[in-house]
C-alpha cells in the first residue's frame, strides 16, 4: 500500500532546525562554545598542500571532517555509522555545516585523514590548542591536579602460548605471521592483558569477600585534570599492563598549574615520584599505603580520606567517556588507540566547555 505524502514546503527542513533549536539541542550549544576554525592551520599542516596538476574532485574541507571525529568521539561510533549518521540527522549536518544535498565525506575518506593526523603527531597539538583555548575562555588551570587512569577495553586476541610468548618479546605481527598477511593486519600486538580487582562485597555472612580479579585486554588512559573546573590538561595511553605511577614523570603533570598540590593514589606513591614532584616544586598529596600485617594508622586514615574527597574528582571524566561517550579501542596498534583516546580527551573537553559557560551564566 502507498502511503501519499504532501509536497515538501520551502522551509520544512529550517523549521524544524528551529525547533530542535527550541528545546536545547546539544551541538548547536557546542559550535556556538568552540570555534572549530581555530584548528584549521594545524589541520592544513598536518595534510599538506595538494597537486592540483593531478586534477581529481576536490577535497573536503578539513574542519569538516575534523567536526565529524568530534562526532564519532562524542558518541562512541565507527567511522562508518558516523558517515550514515551525519547524513541522516539533520543536527548532525547542521553541526557539519552540511546541508541536506551536500555530499559527506566516506568512512574511507575519514580513515585516511584520522591516518594523516597521526602520522603527523596532530592530535597532540590540537588537543594543546583546544586546552589554550579554554584557558583564554577564563578557565584558567588552578586549585591543584589530579592523576589516575583508567582501563579502556580492546577486541581480545585468541592466540597460541607460543604466539603470546614472541608478542610479549616485542616482535611485530608482520614476523610472527610472515606467510598470513591479512592475519596479521588483524592482530593488535600492542595491547596486553591485565587484571582488575572488583570491590569486595559483603557475603551472606555479612563478612567481606575476596575482590574478585577480573581479566582486561586493552589499553590503558591515564589523565591529569585541574581540580578546580575539571579540564583535561594532560593525557597519555599505554598498555593496559603499564604501571600508572611510573607514567607521572612522563608529560602528566600540568606546569602551568598555579597550585603545587598534586592528589593520586597509591600506586603512584615512590621515592623517585616524590623526588621528581619535589624538583618541579610540586606537592605530592598521594594516598599512603596500609602498612603489611597491621592496620592503619588513624592519621593516615585521615588524610588519605580527605585525600580521596579531592581525588574522587578524575573519575567523572572516566565515567563520563566510558559510559556516556561509549569509549572503547577500535583500531589495531597503539598508535590508532592513543589518537581514539585523545579524540575522546578533546571532545570530552569541549562538553566541559560548555557546561562551565552554561553555569557561569547568571540565574
Amino acid at each position: 500500500m502507498r502511503l501519499s505524502v504532501g509536497q515538501a514546503g520551502f522551509w520544512d527542513v529550517q523549521e524544524r532546525l528551529c525547533a530542535l533549536s527550541a528545546q536545547g539541542e546539544p551541538l548547536e550549544k557546542l559550535a556556538v562554545t568552540v570555534d572549530f576554525e581555530l584548528f584549521r592551520a594545524e589541520l592544513a599542516a598536518a595534510l599538506g598542500s595538494r597537486d592540483r596538476s593531478k586534477g581529481g574532485r576536490p577535497s573536503f574541507d578539513p574542519v569538516l571532517k575534523f567536526r565529524m571525529l568530534v562526532l564519532q568521539a562524542l558518541h562512541g561510533l565507527s567511522l562508518a555509522q558516523t558517515e550514515y549518521l551525519v547524513a541522516d540527522r539533520l543536527s548532525w549536518m547542521r553541526f557539519c555545516r552540511l546541508g541536506p544535498g551536500d555530499a559527506v565525506p566516506d568512512a574511507n575518506t575519514l580513515w585516511g585523514f584520522r591516518e594523516a593526523l597521526i602520522a603527523t603527531g596532530a592530535l597532540e597539538r590540537l588537543l594543546i590548542r583546544l586546552e589554550e583555548a579554554i584557558t583564554g575562555a577564563g578557565y584558567l588551570p588552578m586549585a591543584g591536579q589530579i592523576v589516575d587512569a583508567t582501563l579502556v577495553s580492546a577486541p581480545r586476541q585468541r592466540n597460541t602460548d607460543a604466539e603470546k610468548a614472541r608478542i610479549k618479546q616485542g616482535e611485530k605481527a608482520r614476523d610472527i605471521w610472515p606467510d598470513k598477511p591479512a592475519k596479521a593486519r588483524q592482530k593488535d600486538t600492542d595491547a596486553r592483558w591485565t587484571v582488575k580487582l572488583g570491590k569486595a562485597r559483603p557475603g551472606a555472612d555479612g563478612k567481606p569477600q575476596i575482590d574478585i580479579a577480573i581479566p582486561v585486554f586493552g589499553y590503558k588512559s591515564h589523565l591529569s585534570i585541574d581540580r578546580r573546573h575539571g579540564v583535561i590538561r594532560r593525557g597519555k595511553t599505554t598498555d593496559a599492563a603499564a604501571h600508572d605511577g611510573a607514567r607521572l614523570r612522563e608529560g602528566l603533570i600540568d606546569p602551568s598549574n598555579t597550585a603545587s598540590d598534586v592528589w593520586a593514589d597509591t600506586a603512584y606513591r615512590s621515592t623517585e615520584n616524590e623526588r621528581y614532584l619535589e624538583g618541579i616544586g610540586k606537592l605530592g598529596r598521594i594516598h599512603r599505603r596500609k602498612p603489611p600485617g597491621r592496620p592503619m594508622p588513624r592519621h593516615q586514615a585521615r588524610a588519605n580520606a580527605a585525600k580521596s574527597a579531592m581525588r574522587a574528582h578524575v573519575e567523572h571524566p572516566f565515567a563520563h567517556q566510558k559510559g556516556v561517550m561509549g569509549l572503547v579501542i577500535r583500531t589495531i596498534g597503539l598508535a590508532r588507540a592513543s589518537a581514539t583516546v585523545t579524540l575522546a580527551n578533546m571532545a570530552y573537553n569541549m562538553k566541559r566547555w560548555c557546561w562551565l559557560d552554561r553555569r557561569s551564566l547568571p540565574a
